[in-house]
């Protein structure tokens, strides 16, 4: 008997570094998914194979979180006490981790959902979310699960961290996506933010008022499917992204030159900048030139997904 379970990668819409306080974010999941298979096995040992970070194997009984396995293991680790036999674990990824698409909430959803369908554990929804989100912040120090709420439910997921709530929109939004060529990690943009508004922290919570109002104000046109008020929440929101250090040079000019498009309405990071992906509300001609000095850019195919996470036994 195997067990299987996949959920979708995602893309944040509005209300990066908000929701990290508490604030609203509206957050899509995106037709990309991470695979899990689960075969049970007679002894203790747990064996890992990943496509993308290579072979793994452990004892249950002297689990530890270790890179680079560290969200496969937090979600095994999180629910060791009701596992009573080792396991392989399969990974099949459609998409790369090096790209800003939830992949660690991703396989975090999927990895708790294979052991859940194979222990018989039934959970909601939200609870499931509590859980992904726990095995984040146990592994990386932060996180707010607004990625992990995407994978759970698919569609655009309206979310709040404190306290915890997330709304499904069962809506497709025309999105395309722009990658810089390089990416810095979530933790690591979170920190040099922090770093450069030690002085300013009224500032820094202003700024991040104001991005949590982008999302607030946001989930109306989305229910709405106004793409044209909902593009103008995005570039604003851009500007305060921008305003926390996170726009660089780079994602400027794909900024710039994405909103030269006629079909475009928004533009915006996706996620917490300094590199990493440029989402846009709208149709881009699939041969945009964004010049010869940005050689590195380039698109990333995906599309909103309706289906959250997906879990089967055969």
């Amino acid at each position: 008997m195997s067990y299987k379970a996949s959920a979708p990668g995602s893309l944040m819409l509005l209300g990066e570094y908000g929701v990290l306080f508490g604030l609203p974010a509206l957050v899509c999941a995106v037709d990309k998914r991470i695979h899990v298979m689960l075969r049970p096995r007679e002894d203790n040992i747990i064996n890992i194979h990943s496509a993308l970070l290579g072979d793994y194997a452990t004892d249950l009984s002297v689990l530890q979180i270790e890179k680079p396995f560290q969200f496969v293991l937090g979600a095994v680790k999180q629910l060791q006490s009701k596992i009573r036999r080792g396991f392989d674990l399969h990974i099949e990824s459609e998409f790369s981790d090096k790209v800003g698409l939830g992949s660690s909430a991703a396989v975090t959803v999927a990895t708790l959902a294979a052991i859940m369908t194979w222990l018989d554990i039934r959970i909601s929804p939200i609870d499931l979310v509590r859980q992904g989100r726990s095995v984040i912040r146990q592994c990386q120090g932060i996180g707010s699960g607004a990625d992990v709420a995407a994978s759970v439910y698919g569609g655009v997921v309206y979310y709040h961290s404190q306290p915890l709530t997330a709304e499904k929109i069962a809506v497709k939004l025309p999105l395309t996506l722009h990658y810089t060529g390089f990416k810095t990690k979530t933790a690591d943009a979170i920190q040099q933010v922090k770093t450069r508004f030690t002085h300013y922290p009224l500032v820094f919570k202003q700024l991040c008022s104001g991005i949590g109002q982008c999302a607030a104000d946001g989930v109306q046109w989305v229910r709405k499917q106004d793409l044209a008020k909902l593009g103008e929440l995005m570039n604003i929101q851009q500007g305060l992204m921008d305003a926390l250090g996170v726009n660089l040079p780079i994602m400027q000019h794909m900024t710039s030159v994405l909103r030269q498009q006629n079909g475009v309405r928004g533009v915006k990071i996706s996620g917490s900048g300094l590199g990493d992906c440029v989402v846009s509300l709208g149709e881009v001609a699939s041969d945009i030139n964004f010049g010869d000095h940005y050689d590195g850019i380039h698109p990333i195919p995906v599309e909103m997904t309706l289906h959250g996470v997906q879990s089967e036994k055969n």
